[in-house]
């Protein structure tokens, strides 16, 4: 096949991925005017539309669906030809994607990049921050960031840090103007500051203390999607948070928050990076999943 035919579908594969010609520009190191010229003259060759595009959005119509669908396996067997030769090279090189869980970033992910990046001059790393279950294989990610609970089964699981904790927090503020829980089940009188998933679905509160474990479905005039903002709404006084124990160390080390109930919230399984059992690893992941079992 031509040359110019596979850069063609390459550029295709990546904007169909991330339905963006800016991105998929960024992830083939490409402008954003060179993609779209590469969509367009392979749109001209096979005399069909491939992409519905507007200002705002971009989509896949019935025969760029066809197509993505006929041409991942291939795709997939290229790469993995390439990535074959570079496993004789005497240091990885290419891109590494991530597909992470936002809270795991700043605490678990970010810390090791930068040592990383500087042992292998060749890798460029991508992470993109996402809360949402995301299939990593059909996204064109390399590896995936999420809580144990969250990896499918069919992945490789390596841990990424330590077990984590779940913690009830309120403001002093909070406090002076109600009675503390003495009981989970004592939240049901409190404002509290709920969670909702990516997915739409709202977080209902799990402890669990020897034998005994209660999930409280809490009630509250706030409902937020991130780790930050809940506890900034805490510090604000607006009611009592479920928060990683991470994201409310600093706060709570200050006295700006109060834990309660620690009793009820033991550790459970951290971050982990996971990544497809039965795709052949890049030179680059490998790498980066040697770091973390050496850590």
């Amino acid at each position: 096949m031509a040359t110019d035919n596979l850069t063609h579908l390459a550029a295709f594969a990546a904007v169909a991925r991330h339905r963006s010609f800016r991105r998929a520009a960024a992830e083939l190191a490409l402008s954003t005017s060179a993609v779209s010229y590469a969509i367009r003259a392979l749109e001209e060759r096979l005399g069909v539309g491939l992409f519905h595009r507007t200002t705002r959005s971009v989509s896949l119509t019935e025969a760029g669906q066809r197509l993505m669908e006929r041409l991942q396996p291939a795709l997939g067997q290229v790469s993995d030809a390439l990535e074959e030769m570079n496993q004789f090279r005497a240091t990885p090189a290419g891109l590494l994607r991530i597909n992470a869980a936002r809270a795991a970033v700043p605490t678990q992910l970010s810390p090791r990049l930068a040592d990383f990046l500087r042992a292998h001059p060749d890798v460029r790393i991508e992470v993109t921050e996402n809360d949402g279950l995301v299939d990593i294989v059909a996204e064109g990610f390399d590896a995936g960031v999420r809580l144990h609970e969250f990896v499918p089964e069919d992945m490789v699981a390596v841990p990424l840090g330590p077990a984590l904790r779940g913690m009830i927090v309120a403001s002093p503020a909070y406090l002076a103007r109600h009675e503390p829980p003495q009981h989970p089940r004592d939240l049901l009188r409190h404002q509290c500051v709920r969670f909702r998933f990516a997915s739409g679905h709202l977080y209902k509160w799990q402890f669990e203390r020897g034998d005994e474990a209660l999930e409280i479905d809490v009630q509250g005039r706030i409902t937020l999607s991130e780790q930050t903002t809940i506890v900034r709404a805490v510090l604000d006084g607006l009611g009592i948070a479920y928060v990683l124990e991470d994201a409310a160390r600093p706060w709570l080390a200050s006295g700006q928050l109060v834990s309660m109930l620690e009793d009820w919230s033991p550790p459970f399984p951290g971050f982990v990076l996971y990544y497809p059992r039965q795709r052949q690893m890049t030179s680059a992941l490998r790498a980066f999943v040697d770091l973390l079992r050496v850590a």
